[in-house]
């Protein structure tokens, strides 16, 4: 495993660890989680700006719900560094936000050939399959998630919110 990997997935573990935020900014028990820093973000030298810049606007307008601005930055971040564990996650979660469910099924892919199964991955993985209305997955990737982490809020908050969505669905359904 190189080091710029290693590096990665020590950040996503410790920020995992130390408590995320959510990348929903209105409510902190709904969302994918947002900090994922990756510990080797040296900057380009070709480009228009600085992965860095890219990486701050695309928190900055998903924060915001502008996610097609989120999109159109994270891109733009993959562009400078092909293999930033942050930015392919946060692709991931605003091709989700968007509703463009196969562009993030491939983002997630990416990623998880990156960095592997981490507890934020997976889950972000999870809340992906929520906004999907796969359930059943959504609460395996949760759990599995959780197996990894069984300490962490955001995943318990997840899990909690899913199974007030089921109940909503059996509800109206």
């Amino acid at each position: 495993m190189n080091t710029l990997l290693k590096l990665t997935l020590a950040g996503l573990l410790a920020l995992t660890a130390a408590g995320c935020k959510y990348l929903d900014g209105n409510d902190s028990t709904d969302g994918q989680l947002l900090e994922t820093k990756d510990q080797d973000q040296t900057a380009s030298t070709f480009g228009s700006a600085p992965e860095k810049i890219w990486l701050e606007r695309a928190k900055d307008n998903f924060r915001r719900g502008e996610y097609g601005l989120a999109e159109r930055y994270y891109r733009q971040a993959i562009e400078e560094r092909h293999n930033n564990v942050e930015a392919w996650l946060g692709l991931a979660a605003s091709y989700d936000r968007l509703k463009r469910f196969d562009e993030a099924d491939r983002a997630y892919k990416v990623v998880m050939a990156m960095a592997g199964s981490t507890p934020t991955i997976l889950n972000n993985l999870g809340y992906h399959y929520m906004l999907k209305g796969d359930f059943a997955a959504a609460e395996q990737t949760f759990r599995s998630a959780l197996a990894k982490d069984p300490t962490n809020q955001y995943i318990k908050n997840n899990l909690a919110q899913l199974a007030a969505w089921k109940a909503k669905a059996g509800a109206a359904g």
